[in-house]
C-alpha cells in the first residue's frame, strides 16, 4: 500500500464519511460488500435554453476493493440503486471515480 491507499482506507472506515455498499458486475453478478464515500452534487445543464437541475451521485472506491468496474455495473446503498456510468482511476492508481445515474 501507498499513502494514497491507506488515507483511502482511512476515509471509508470512518463512520462520518464512508458507507456500506453492495456492488453486482454487470448489476446481476454476485454481491460484493465494499465501503465507499459518496457525494451527490446536483448539476445545471442547459437543454434548449432552460437550466434543467440533475441529481447526480459520484462514488469513490478503492481499486484494491474492486479491481475492475464498469458501465452497467450497480451498486446499492440503502434504499438507493446506482447503475454506473462512467468509471476512471485516479492519478495515483488507488481510487475509482465512478459517476452513476439512479
Amino acid at each position: 500500500m501507498n499513502a494514497f491507499a491507506d488515507a483511502m482506507a482511512a476515509l471509508v472506515a470512518d463512520p462520518n464519511l464512508g458507507a456500506e455498499a453492495v456492488y453486482r458486475q454487470g448489476g446481476t453478478g454476485p454481491a460484493v460488500a465494499v465501503r465507499v464515500l459518496r457525494s451527490s452534487p446536483d448539476r445545471v445543464a442547459d437543454a434548449f435554453g432552460t437550466e434543467i437541475l440533475s441529481a447526480t451521485d459520484i462514488l469513490s472506491v478503492a481499486i484494491a476493493q474492486l479491481p475492475d468496474l464498469a458501465a452497467g455495473d450497480r451498486f446499492a446503498l440503502g434504499p438507493d440503486l446506482l447503475t454506473v456510468s462512467h468509471a476512471e482511476r485516479d492519478a495515483a492508481g488507488t481510487v475509482w471515480r465512478v459517476l452513476c445515474q439512479r
